[in-house]
């Protein structure tokens, strides 16, 4: 078992840090990779387990602190999985917005019958940057998506993301429940039982 008080989150996404810092609680401080660099690492992996290791060990290397990756994304069922690893650059990496537009241009015509997706969340946690034996969680939530956006919380592709079990999009759950619900609160369930938290 690891024993953490404090890591580096491999990302510069606010929305991330502020989901995983909630989910982990007061027991382990999260420090931002952007505390340490502004350069992000080029993801070259093609899975998102892949890329969350290159993350964790950039972030390691770069802070000289346990670091903890996310590589995460939406893959739809009709679209053969994507975005998939490319969910944050799909629209060419022109923000949330665009990659929602992009998405629902795509899904236009797709029957609801056939809007099937999920949300996948990689966590890695490495213990340096050289860690033989990286920790590897992956948390899936199903789901489908909409024909228009719906909800403010969240970010990325809450809007058009069903949530079956609770009738409503992602982003209209509260951030309290969808920090229960989602892949990344699946993954880090995970995460916790493994360290022990």
């Amino acid at each position: 078992m690891i024993k953490l008080e404090q890591l580096v989150l491999a990302s510069h996404n606010a929305g991330k840090l502020k989901e995983l810092q909630a989910m982990l609680g007061a027991s382990v401080k999260v420090r931002s990779i952007g505390e340490f660099s502004q350069v992000e690492p080029e993801e070259t992996g093609l899975s998102f387990v892949e890329n969350a290791i290159l993350k964790a060990r950039n972030a390691a290397r770069l802070s000289g602190l346990p670091a903890l990756a996310d590589d995460s994304g939406l893959a739809v069922d009709f679209l053969g999985g994507a975005p998939g690893i490319y969910s944050a650059r799909y629209a060419d990496g022109r923000g949330d917005a665009a990659n929602n537009a992009k998405l629902l241009e795509a899904m236009k015509d797709v029957p609801d019958a056939e809007r099937g997706a999920q949300f996948v969340s990689v966590l890695a946690l490495v213990r340096h940057a050289d860690d033989p034996l990286p920790i590897l969680c992956e948390g899936i939530w199903e789901g489908r998506i909409l024909r228009e956006a719906r909800g403010a919380h969240g970010f990325g592709y809450d809007p058009l993301f069903w949530v079956p079990e609770r009738d409503c999009s992602s982003a209209e759950l509260a951030p309290e429940e969808k920090n229960r619900l989602s892949h990344r609160a699946r993954a880090m369930a995970l995460l916790k039982q493994r360290l022990g938290l």
